[in-house]
């Protein structure tokens, strides 16, 4: 989803203009960064949805991968993101659900074949080839 979609979403949603939700959404977008940067902590926590946090990653050795030459990186600091505990049970439910639906998928996908019109197995079907094995 783009910042467009999301003004878009929130301005039907509130019936402002799309111009004075843009300037709501890009403030908000620029405050948290003012605040990382600002701030003594450098960090800013949003209840229920997450903690943005400005971190120091420490020099490392690491390696180029087309050449796999050895290179330095340098320090560096980095905005880290930890959801909230609202988030984390949303997107546990979003995985769940993705989950049931690819199960039924696989079961639709696969069925069972079905009897044809006089009762037996479906010419070919893997019932029809197992009885003909162990009968034959």
């Amino acid at each position: 989803m783009t910042k467009k979609e999301i003004v878009k979403a929130i301005s039907d949603e509130l019936g402002l203009t799309q111009l004075q939700t843009k300037a709501i959404v890009q403030r908000t977008f620029e405050s948290i960064i003012e605040t990382l940067v600002h701030d003594p902590k450098h960090r800013i926590e949003l209840r229920n949805f997450g903690v943005f946090e400005v971190k120091k990653r420490a020099a490392r050795k690491a390696r180029n991968p087309r050449t796999n030459e050895r290179v330095d990186v340098e320090e560096k600091y980095v905005v880290t993101f930890k959801p909230g505990k609202e988030m984390e049970e949303k997107v546990r439910q979003l995985m769940k659900a993705e989950e049931e639906k690819a199960a039924a998928g696989q079961a639709s996908a696969n069925p069972t074949p079905s009897p044809s019109q006089d009762g037996q197995a479906a010419p070919y079907s893997p019932q029809s080839i197992e009885s003909s094995m162990n009968h034959g």
